[in-house]
């Protein structure tokens, strides 16, 4: 590959074209400064001076996210300021300053200190994304602490929108920046979940992370083309190549307008043939956006934010509400419950269980759930008792033997049975499926089809068990490929054996809000997607550009194929010749030099 090429990860779709802007940021240095035992007291009230204006700070920022991103991009800061409200943390650094007579800085830097090095070596994705969220607030209170200021890193230089390359982006970096003097962002480290990756996609900022050693490889001022969405910096375009960037971006631009003014349109492929988009919904308010946004219905209601951040169990009554919403909200609709899906790098604070060298790989999803009866029986009850208001389903993740369906489907007939013999309104039953995520559940998919209602794959975790890699580590991000053959082969084999059982197989995951892999899925003979409610105007789009047949066609060569990049090519060359390529994210290296 040419050394004018830089290739990451896409994160924030877009082209930007500018001159290279390098900000180097580090955490200040502390020295050690012991404080006199009489003023110990003072020191403890300066780190709460510090961290209530920090905490200011990041309010005013969250505040001026709502106005120029929306509210759910907002929230990204809640993380920042729950940190600096946390009394349990906030004790520790003043045992610190107490015990150690430290100052407020050295106290503060050690404490949080520690922590990263704790996250950063954690298993849980979630905690190792957390890891910028917490260097944001060190750098803020550490500078409050030192009478510093950073803010010159903010000050715009020239007169041209600048590609700022950076070592580490940050959330309140990235609103923080002067929008008219930023034409894109080029980190050398983060993933597509980072929070200031998903707010400059709220800001509409052509990003790119993981581009790795970057900054040693750019000299200031030189003109840079940045394509966030497939993850590529090109280093000192020809002119040829800025005027392909150029055309490349006004294409992007235009079938963004054509899918907005598609959003009250049916998904409905060129044959005639209808596909069904549900919402995949991550929390309670989602529901509002997905109905606003088009859903017919939901493909996957995740429960797990019943658990977090909470000492005890939800009541059946508060899972009987929101379950009810969600049915009120799409009537006539499916609303589809995923089971808790704990474990990995989501165990609530009342479960404490012990450290698992190999999370994801052990005490999690429906393996909690069936170990620990009582809780999951309470959300069993509220499911029965939610499907009196309508077509709600349960949905049981991780799947791996047909006896955990039986298990579950005694646990229901039971419930069911207490429920009426209390006198209390509920269902005499409910539709179960379960989801596809490893491949022990593909090879035995004919026999979970025969013993489930419907099935859903899970592709993100499907690839993630199949080929091995943590899809939550960017140094593995190339690895991680959903187009792979052994992936494809899956998707495939769950297709027929739910075809073969007359029941329905949805998909779930990344794969479903992604272009190509909508083309490939059609191709397979899926015909119901959960998306992301932010996906659904342009899965929307591209499913009204395709027909069945010509789909199924381009998949057999994809089936055909020995490599993911064979898989790539078969389905680029058929969905290239129904819609512009240049606006798919992700996929190869483009070429943006035009044909001679």
């Amino acid at each position: 590959m040419s050394t004018r090429i830089l290739k990451g990860v896409g994160v924030s779709p877009g082209i930007a074209v500018g001159p290279a802007r390098l900000v180097h940021w580090e955490l200040p240095r502390v020295t050690r400064r012991l404080v006199a035992a009489d003023r110990v007291d003072e020191e403890v009230d300066r780190l709460h001076q510090a961290v209530d204006e920090v905490r200011q700070l990041f309010q005013d920022l969250r505040t001026r996210t709502h106005e120029r991103a929306g509210p759910d991009e907002a929230k990204i800061f809640d993380a920042q300021i729950l940190m600096l409200e946390d009394p349990e943390f906030l004790r520790e650094v003043e045992a610190l300053i107490h015990d150690n007579q430290l100052s407020a800085e050295r106290a503060f830097e050690f404490k949080t200190l520690e922590m990263r090095a704790l996250w950063a070596q954690s298993t849980s994705p979630r905690l190792r994304q957390r890891v910028a969220d917490l260097a944001g607030v060190q750098l803020r209170v550490l500078n409050r602490l030192l009478g510093r200021s950073f803010e010159h890193l903010l000050k715009s230089e020239g007169d041209q929108p600048a590609i700022v390359f950076m070592r580490e982006l940050t959330p309140g970096l990235t609103i923080q920046f002067e929008r008219e003097r930023v034409a894109g962002f080029a980190t050398e480290q983060g993933t597509r979940t980072a929070h200031a990756a998903i707010l400059a996609r709220g800001l509409g900022i052509p990003c790119v992370m993981g581009l790795v050693d970057a900054m040693s490889q750019i000299t200031p001022g030189t003109q840079v083309i940045l394509d966030g969405s497939h993850g590529v910096a090109l280093i000192s375009p020809t002119a040829d190549e800025l005027e392909a960037a150029q055309e490349t971006e006004r294409v992007r631009l235009d079938i963004e307008h054509q899918m907005e003014a598609s959003r009250s349109e049916p998904s409905v492929l060129l044959d005639g043939g209808g596909v069904e988009l549900r919402a995949t919904v991550d929390l309670p308010e989602d529901i509002d956006r997905a109905e606003q946004h088009g859903a017919e219905g939901i493909g996957l209601l995740r429960t797990e934010f019943f658990l977090m951040g909470r000492a005890e169990m939800p009541s059946e009554e508060e899972q009987v509400t929101l379950f009810e919403r969600a049915i009120r909200t799409f009537p006539g609709d499916q609303v589809i419950v995923r089971s808790y899906d704990l474990g990995g790098d989501k165990y609530p604070a009342m479960f404490n269980p012990e450290p698992e060298p190999n999370p994801f790989l052990g005490w999690r999803a429906i393996r909690v759930s069936l170990d620990e009866p009582a809780f999951f029986r309470t959300q069993l009850r509220a499911l029965l008792r939610a499907r009196r208001y309508g077509d709600v389903r349960v949905m049981l993740p991780l799947v791996t033997g047909v006896e955990e369906v039986e298990r579950v489907q005694a646990m229901l007939r039971e419930e069911a049975e207490a429920l009426a013999t209390a006198g209390v309104p509920a269902a005499s039953s409910i539709p179960l499926g379960a989801m596809v995520e490893t491949p022990a559940a593909v090879m035995i998919v004919d026999r979970l089809a025969s013993a489930c209602d419907f099935l859903s794959v899970g592709t993100s975790d499907l690839t993630q068990y199949t080929l091995a890699v943590d899809r939550g580590n960017a140094r593995m991000a190339s690895r991680f490929e959903p187009m792979h053959p052994a992936i494809v082969r899956q998707l495939h084999d769950v297709a027929v054996a739910s075809r073969d059982a007359g029941i329905e197989a949805s998909i779930c995951g990344l794969m479903s809000s992604d272009p190509l892999g909508v083309f490939l899925l059609i191709g397979l003979g899926y015909r119901v997607f959960s998306v992301t409610t932010g996906a659904l105007p342009s899965v929307r789009w591209v499913v009204r550009q395709l027909d069945g047949a010509s789909c199924a066609a381009c998949v057999e060569d994809a089936l055909g194929a020995s490599t993911a990049a064979e898989v790539r090519a078969a389905l680029t060359a058929g969905l290239g010749e129904r819609v512009d390529l240049r606006m798919l994210d992700g996929g190869e290296l483009p070429d943006l030099t035009p044909p001679h």
